[in-house]
């Protein structure tokens, strides 16, 4: 039976035919991945997007990132840590750090107080109002990870985690 009889019958699209007469996929689901089913990296990336998606949308009304999100837990959970020690404990360049830190003090959620003992440095803390904000964040940031429960499920999540703690 030809496609088109098949699309007739069922409803799914004819592949649609390049210049040498292959099918070409009609849609990205049905597009063979080939061996990237069996990459860890390819399927974590893509688990990434998703988690980021997924928390850029439950805290839009308080327009914050992950990044920004993590950088404001770490400083509330360690007051007086320096931009180097914040960065080296995220992961985060420098530079972009230092970026991330002036928006977050333009929107008055964090402030830098200049070491005594190092001139160079300063400590960051958060103001009340980010450690207000924060509170809220983390409500939120709750609610995220309850959706990744509801699309992995409780036992997967928690698995998850205990292989992934050995990279933080």
């Amino acid at each position: 039976m030809s496609e088109r009889a098949i699309h007739r019958q069922t409803g799914v699209p004819a592949r649609k035919r390049d210049g040498n007469g292959a099918a070409r996929p009609n849609d990205a689901d049905e597009i063979d991945l080939d061996a990237l089913v069996g990459h860890a990296g390819y399927a974590v990336r893509r688990f990434q997007i998703w988690i980021f998606q997924d928390f850029v949308k439950t805290l839009s009304e308080v327009d914050i990132r992950p990044t920004q999100y993590s950088a404001m837990t770490v400083i509330g959970a360690n007051p007086g840590l320096t931009q180097m020690a914040v960065a080296k404990r995220l992961g985060i360049e420098r530079a972009r750090l230092v970026h991330l830190l002036d928006s977050l003090e333009s929107r008055r959620l964090v402030k830098r107080i200049k070491s005594k003992a190092d001139r160079r440095s300063h400590a960051l803390h958060l103001t009340a109002q980010g450690t207000t904000a924060l509170a809220k964040f983390k409500r939120l940031a709750a609610e995220h990870e309850r959706h990744v429960e509801a699309k992995i499920g409780k036992e997967n999540r928690e698995h998850l985690l205990r292989i992934l703690a050995c990279f933080t």
